[in-house]
C-alpha cells in the first residue's frame, strides 16, 4: 500500500533533474516578448536630439522598421553599432529607443539633457550611428510597457505597427542572418503593399 512513498523521492529526484538539465541547454537570452503580433504600445515621447519634435506610436507605421533599446553606458550596445549601421546603409531603418539610468537625487544625481546629447553625439561618432532618429525614453514608461529588463534589446515592427519579433542581446551578423532577415524581407513586401494600398 506504501510502497509508492519508496520510489517518490526518485520520483522527484528525476523531475528535478530533467528540468535543470533542459536548463543547461536553454539559451539565456531567449525570452518572448508577450507583446508579440500585439501593436506598440501608446506613447508620446520627445527626440534625443531635438526634444521639440514629439514621436509617437502612429508615424513610426508605414514601414517596417528595427526598434532597438540602448544607451551609451552599455558596451553590448557599443559593440552592436557597427554591424547596424551597415544594415541601415542596406536600407534597414533603425529606430533608437534610449534607455538611461536611473537618477539618485540623494546621492548628488540629476537628468542633463544636454550632456546625454554630447555623449550620443560621440558615441555615435566613434562606433557608427544606425538611427534614423531616437526617442528619448526618461522616464523609461515606454521601456517598461515594452517589457525591457535592459540593453541592448531589438524588437522588430511592422508596416501596421505591430511587434513581431524580440530579441535580448546585440544585433550580429549571426542573428542578423539566422533570426531577423528572412522576417524582416517578408515584412518590406508586405510594407511595400500597405503603402501602396494608402489613398
Amino acid at each position: 500500500m506504501r510502497k509508492w512513498l519508496f520510489f517518490a523521492p526518485l520520483a522527484i529526484f528525476l523531475g528535478v533533474s530533467v528540468f535543470l538539465f533542459t536548463g543547461l541547454f536553454s539559451d539565456p537570452w531567449t525570452r518572448d516578448s508577450a507583446l508579440l503580433n500585439r501593436p506598440l504600445p501608446e506613447f508620446d515621447l520627445p527626440d534625443l536630439m531635438q526634444p521639440e519634435q514629439r514621436w509617437n506610436r502612429e508615424l513610426l507605421t508605414g514601414e517596417p522598421f528595427l526598434l532597438s533599446v540602448w544607451g551609451v553606458w552599455c558596451p553590448t550596445c557599443k559593440a552592436q553599432l557597427g554591424f547596424m549601421t551597415e544594415l541601415k546603409e542596406q536600407g534597414v531603418k533603425v529606430v533608437g529607443l534610449y534607455y538611461p539610468l536611473p537618477v539618485d537625487p540623494a546621492f548628488g544625481d540629476h537628468f542633463s539633457l544636454g550632456q546625454l546629447q554630447r555623449d550620443v553625439q560621440r558615441e555615435l561618432a566613434y562606433f557608427g550611428n544606425p538611427y534614423q532618429f531616437n526617442i528619448l525614453d526618461e522616464n523609461r514608461r515606454l521601456s517598461l510597457d515594452l517589457g525591457v529588463s535592459g540593453s541592448p534589446e531589438t524588437f522588430l515592427v511592422d508596416a501596421n505597427g505591430k511587434i513581431r519579433m524580440h530579441h535580448v542581446g546585440d544585433i550580429n551578423p549571426r542573428v542578423w542572418r539566422q533570426k531577423f532577415e528572412p522576417a524582416f524581407e517578408q515584412l518590406q513586401q508586405v510594407g511595400l503593399a500597405y503603402q501602396g494600398a494608402q489613398p
